[in-house]
């Protein structure tokens, strides 16, 4: 049963993945706008661990079924919909005067209705089922300790990083803008409108995968192996989206991040027993990065340009700030997760 659930979830977080490449690829060639398929490949790990979970656990009672066949059928519309971008690539939507990709904005909007309904199915679920497959809040001061603290390493990271790459004076005007603090301001409102993206990657990542890369390869090996296959599964958006000219480059950098940043969601995860901190800090992390870049648009992650400086960098920086929590008292456990 065990190697079933996982056979069917390597099948959906990667096969499919993989296989949405080969359409990016094709859509680079002709310059067609991708933005819709790293939305939907968010959705894919989550819908890989709740398939495997629906086909081999048919018997349980606790398994919160109406929820996952939820987002299960919210994946399917989201890979329906980068298809699409692809088929017709030239649509196009007028949104507040500004010509937007129309696929991409059906996207977002479905998103954010996903969301909503998500959260209210969430709430009609039974405590027991979702206590059984790990949706509930738990360990709430540990948790927001998690939250405080990530958003402590993230900005002394950033301090950092201006100060040996000499853009203290840039961050310095970012930082005295007022659009910065409004627009950091309205992310928890944020959150709850687009949380499905985020639960989608960490419920396969650190809820599924962790416990049993773990359990195979020891807590801090199998932490850092996960940060390895998690930054493998982004090869085709590192390829065909974050740049274009960089490609090598950004497939390292890539690695760097989920390895590095993989060591702190771990840590945060096994501290609290709580998936929706990782949920919290993996939004943290990907929507502080346009907002202190200066430019908040979703299209600053695309087409970036890297040099082998900023490579090092993030590897001397990153490797120190978040290395340090491998030593920490969660890493020196014996595993206690209970694999579904």
């Amino acid at each position: 049963m065990e190697r079933k659930k996982l056979r069917i979830y390597i099948a959906a977080a990667y096969g499919v993945t993989f296989l949405m490449g080969l359409l990016m690829w094709y859509g680079t060639g002709r310059h067609f706008d991708l933005s819709a398929f790293p939305n939907a490949q968010m959705f894919y790990p989550a819908a890989g661990v709740m398939l495997g979970i629906l086909c081999t656990q048919k018997e349980d009672v606790l398994v919160p079924k109406v929820f996952y066949c939820f987002f299960v059928c919210v994946t399917g519309i989201m890979a329906a919909v980068a298809v699409l971008s692809i088929v017709n690539p030239y649509a196009m939507i007028f949104y507040m005067g500004i010509p937007v990709p129309l696929w991409t904005l059906m996207q977002q909007l479905f998103i954010i209705g996903a969301s909503i309904a998500g959260w209210i199915i969430l709430l009609a679920t039974k405590k027991e089922k979702r206590r059984a497959y790990g949706l509930c809040w738990n360990k709430g001061a540990s948790s927001w300790f998690c939250i405080v603290l990530f958003v402590a390493v993230y900005s002394f990271r950033t301090v950092i990083t201006a100060l040996w790459s000499g853009q203290m004076s840039a961050l310095g005007m970012i930082v005295k803008n007022a659009n910065t603090w409004m627009m950091l301001a309205v992310l928890p409102v944020n959150f709850f409108l687009v949380f499905t993206a985020f639960f989608g990657e960490e419920y396969g990542w650190r809820y599924y995968l962790q416990p049993l890369m773990q359990k195979r390869f020891g807590m801090r090996g199998g932490v850092l192996l996960l940060g390895v296959v998690w930054g493998i599964w982004h090869l085709p958006v590192d390829v065909f989206y974050y740049t274009q000219d960089s490609q090598l480059l950004m497939v390292l950098a890539q690695q760097i991040t989920c390895i590095t940043l993989g060591i702190f969601f771990a840590y945060a995860y096994m501290k609290t027993e709580n998936i929706w901190v990782p949920v919290v800090l993996h939004f943290l992390n990907n929507n502080f990065v346009p907002i202190l870049s200066g430019n908040a648009a979703a299209s600053a992650l695309e087409n970036q340009s890297l040099t082998w400086e900023e490579l090092l960098t993030s590897l001397v920086i990153n490797g120190a700030v978040f290395s340090v929590f491998l030593f920490a008292k969660p890493f020196r456990k014996k595993l206690l997760f209970i694999l579904h």
